[in-house]
Parts: structure tokens; C-alpha cells; sequence
């Protein structure tokens, strides 16, 4: 895909989140955090159809990209074993400092330019998607397809409660049935080479599911065929303000998946 100036944009983004996370002491005990591409594109692509400064797009930007590194840093801890290494619950602890030091960030940053109004948006986000994870692994939700729609949502509501605060919902489909696809994605990934992954898990164990693991793959993978077929849809109604998004989908729609896909089979 051809470089424009809004990926020149998000690559300056991407070096100010990460001179905003360095931290010379958590460096030392666990991995630097992932910032997620897609969210990044979402996010960016969203505000700069906005009349917002360039200088706020870029603090709401940051701003969610903290919060939504804040939770992922959280979702990493694994509970605590009895008999464990020092330096393996040292690691896990650090780790939860870690969130909670990068969702204090996003705060600060916004409170800088006394944003409240911004600042109650993402901790309401954040408040729902942690409600969301904790009903999905208690099993609250009494069919796949409800599992899905509330994994739907704490893959993008960041994104959904940013673009809903600028007056600019209409990315939110694509952006959640796209989010919900790499979700998918990656559990698929991790479940074929025997890494950890808490989705299958779920279904594996769900008392309502009942599948085994094979079952579990076949489920994930209809919805992921199902969410790019949903996605390729809600980007024929994007206004043409969102091209480079649009661009930017449709080339990993085809290398992401089809072509995966693709070799999935044949493999």
C-alpha cells in the first residue's frame, strides 16, 4: 500500500505513544506494549474528519490509544500459582502496575488541556469494557452469538465512544465487525500453535457451548468469514472523507485473511 501523508501522520503518532509509555524500569521486567495498528488507523481516520485543532486530535488520539494499551497491559495478568518464581510474580505485578500507570497517563495528558468532558468519555469506556470482559468469562451470556457481540464491543468501544463524542458514528459498524475479526483472528492463531487462548477456552469449557476444540475453530472461523463479508459491506457506505481507511481495509482484508486463509486450507 502506497505511503500518503496520513500514514506519514499515524507513524508520528505511533513514536509520540511510544515516548509516552517508555518507562526505563518496567523496560527492564516486561515487554514493551502493542499498539494496535487498526486502532490506530480507526482513530486517526475518524478525527481528521472532524473541525477539531490538529493539536487535539493528536491528545484524543494519544489519549485513547493510552487507555486502550492500559487494558490490553491489564488483560495480560495471569493469576497468581502457588509455588511461582520470584521473578515471575514480580513480572505480573509490575504488569499491573504497568496498566495502571499507562491509564494514568491518558489522564494526565487530557488534563492538560482540561478536557473534562473528553476525560469522563474514555473512564465511562473503560468502566464498560471491563463489565463486559467480567460477564464474558463468568459465562453470563447465554448463547455464542451474545459472546460475540460483547467481544464486538470491547474490541471497539473506545472507538465507538470517540466517535460518538465528535459527532461522527458512522465508522462505528465497520469498525467493530473489523475489530471483532482480527479478535478472531488472533485467538485462531494462538489456539493452532498451542499458545494460550482464553476465547477457545471459554467455548471449550462454556456449559452452555459444549465443543471441543476442533468445534471451537470451526465456530470462530464462521465468524470471522461473517464479519469480513459485514465489513465489506459498511465500507461501500463510507463517505469518501474516509478513503484511506477505506484503502487501507480493503488491502488487509485480501492479505489478512483471504490470503491466510488461503494457505490455512491448503495447509
Amino acid at each position: 500500500m502506497s505511503v500518503n501523508n496520513t500514514n506519514v501522520n499515524i507513524e508520528h503518532l505511533r513514536t509520540s505513544i511510544e515516548h509516552q509509555i517508555q518507562h526505563p524500569y518496567l523496560a527492564k521486567y516486561i515487554s514493551d506494549p502493542v499498539i494496535c495498528e487498526d486502532k490506530l488507523m480507526f482513530l486517526t481516520s475518524l478525527l481528521q474528519d472532524t473541525d477539531l485543532s490538529e493539536d487535539k486530535q493528536k491528545h484524543y488520539i494519544i489519549s485513547t490509544m493510552l487507555v486502550q494499551i492500559a487494558l490490553d497491559t491489564h488483560e495480560l495478568v495471569n493469576s497468581s500459582t502457588m509455588n511461582e518464581e520470584d521473578h515471575v510474580t514480580k513480572s505480573r505485578q509490575l504488569t499491573v502496575l504497568a496498566g495502571d500507570y499507562y491509564s494514568g497517563l491518558y489522564y494526565y495528558l487530557l488534563s492538560k488541556i482540561e478536557d473534562l468532558p473528553m476525560i469522563h468519555t474514555l473512564a465511562s469506556a473503560i468502566k464498560e469494557i471491563n463489565e463486559l470482559k467480567m460477564k464474558i468469562y463468568n459465562q453470563d451470556f447465554p448463547s455464542i452469538a451474545q459472546v460475540m457481540d460483547a467481544l464486538k464491543q470491547v474490541e471497539s468501544l473506545l472507538i465507538q465512544r470517540v466517535a460518538e463524542f465528535v459527532n461522527q458514528p458512522m465508522m462505528n459498524k465497520v469498525a467493530g465487525d473489523w475489530l471483532l475479526a482480527k479478535r478472531l483472528q488472533y485467538e485462531d492463531r494462538r489456539f493452532r500453535k498451542r499458545e494460550n487462548s482464553p476465547l477457545i477456552e471459554l467455548l471449550i469449557k462454556s456449559t452452555l457451548v459444549h465443543q471441543n476444540g476442533a468445534q471451537a475453530l470451526r465456530t470462530i472461523e464462521k465468524y470471522m468469514k461473517n464479519q469480513m463479508v459485514s465489513v465489506e459491506q459498511s465500507l461501500t457506505h463510507l463517505p469518501g472523507s474516509f478513503s484511506t481507511l477505506k484503502t487501507y481495509l480493503q488491502h488487509h482484508i485480501y492479505h489478512s485473511f483471504y490470503l491466510k486463509h488461503q494457505a490455512v486450507e491448503e495447509g
